[in-house]
């Protein structure tokens, strides 16, 4: 049998398993077992242990667990709602006024958390219900919040960078780095088009908030002094080389640990909620990536990459045409798996094409974030629409839709970095300048 007529059915066989019902994790494992026996090998439970053990015994991915954790934590604080207060005062001069907390308050929080929907459960727990209350359009206001959100995932410290960085083996601290200018491009999309929105339905519009001093804007903003140390923390010491990836996500559990016995939110109930908390999501990602490295062994065996490489290439696509096919592959993968389950999934078979197209891995890593973020407001499971929908009791159809224009300035977002790649590339570069 020809390996693409293999790849054909060993694809058939994942998407019976997930249609139905299976764990991805367990569908991942059986289908590399099913493509070990293409390959004749005589053992294939002995290269499952080695090789499941082999990789997760990752000093990098002990940041994972970390970054999750420093976010649970923060969930359970006040950070958000002292975040909103801190923001309001400066807002009521621009179009969109205070809608435009939610871009502001998930970057920020985003910067700190590392989890999309955390990030949009977070500010979307305080900032919806002020948003309702003082008038602002409820679509709009679901819509900003479910784009929003997705900052979690793309301005650093962010878990599917994590997730990323060690599925393709490159830098956590570049990767980290390239994130910054692309999440500023997004906040600035995001609240370009929320001014343009409100400039062009004045009758959505509640009246502006009271004017308030100088000293009392200044005064509200000392609320945010918490998070921006907390931030200055996590990338001073990544940044001058105090600390890896791995111990700037130790440092941020720290920090977010003072934050909340600051805030008097830290309790033995809060602290083991957040403890357990991080352990669930660690261990769904963990058995995640250790059903995708042990199919990806099996598909290297098989070696099926290398012909679906090469067949990819048969076509000679340009670089452009390949990202633009690689964006509608992503785009319709996002409607059935979740973000992880996309990168640990796709990168053996795609990563080759990218390089010998002549991409940086790195940027192509920012790439699939914006791609996953994509995922996160697009049904059946996009994760922020689900936390939406819980909190704002709307049937997902409704928020879907209200979010619709965020998943279009997403994908112009991916547009503008594949034409202009020193957007994301400049400040890795800068930091780790080619030898």
């Amino acid at each position: 049998m020809a390996l693409i007529e293999i790849a054909l059915v060993l694809l058939v066989f994942l998407f019976v398993l997930l249609a139905g019902g299976v764990w991805i994790a367990i569908g991942l494992l059986a289908t590399g077992y099913v493509g070990m026996l293409f390959t004749g090998h005589a053992r294939p439970g002995d290269l499952l242990a080695t090789t499941i053990w082999g990789e997760s015994a990752s000093y990098t991915l002990a940041a994972l667990p970390m970054f999750i954790w420093m976010g649970e934590i923060l969930f359970r604080t006040k950070l958000s709602e002292e975040m909103f207060r801190g923001l309001a005062p400066w807002l009521n001069r621009i179009p969109g006024r205070l809608m435009h907390v939610n871009v502001l308050a998930s970057g920020l929080f985003g910067s700190v958390s590392g989890s999309s929907a955390a990030t949009c459960a977070t500010v979307g727990k305080i900032a919806l219900p002020e948003l309702n209350k003082r008038g602002y359009d409820e679509k709009m206001s679901l819509g900003s919040l479910a784009g929003a959100g997705t900052l979690g995932i793309l301005i650093p410290p962010s878990i599917m960078m994590v997730v990323y960085a060690v599925a393709a083996d490159v830098s956590i601290i570049q990767l980290f780095l390239a994130g910054f200018l692309p999440g500023l491009l997004v906040m600035a999309l995001y609240s370009g088009y929320i001014a343009i929105w409100s400039l062009a339905n004045p009758d959505k519009q509640p009246r502006p908030e009271p004017k308030m001093s100088f000293t009392g804007k200044l005064r509200e903003s000392a609320n945010l002094v918490p998070v921006l140390l907390l931030i200055a923390l996590v990338f001073l010491v990544l940044i001058f080389g105090w600390a890896s990836a791995t111990e700037c996500a130790a440092w941020g559990v720290l920090g977010s640990l003072m934050i909340a016995w600051w805030q008097r939110s830290l309790t033995w109930e809060s602290f083991w909620k957040s403890v357990m908390g991080a352990t669930r999501v660690t261990c769904m990602i963990m058995l995640i990536l250790a059903g995708a490295w042990f199919m990806s062994k099996a598909m290297a065996l098989t070696q099926i990459p290398n012909a679906l490489a090469l067949w990819v290439d048969s076509f000679n696509l340009s670089p452009f045409a390949l990202m633009a096919a690689l964006l509608v592959m992503y785009i319709i993968l996002g409607t059935a798996l979740d973000g992880i389950s996309m990168i640990v999934l796709t990168t053996t078979v795609v990563l080759p094409m990218v390089q010998k197209a002549g991409f940086d891995l790195v940027w192509f890593g920012i790439f699939v974030v914006l791609i996953v973020e994509m995922a996160e407001v697009t049904p059946p499971v996009g994760f922020n629409l689900f936390v939406l929908q819980t909190m704002s009791g709307k049937d997902s159809n409704t928020v879907a839709v209200a979010a619709l224009p965020f998943f279009f300035l997403l994908v112009l977002a991916a547009i503008i970095i594949t034409i202009f790649p020193q957007i994301v590339m400049i400040l890795p570069q800068l930091a780790f300048p080619p030898r």
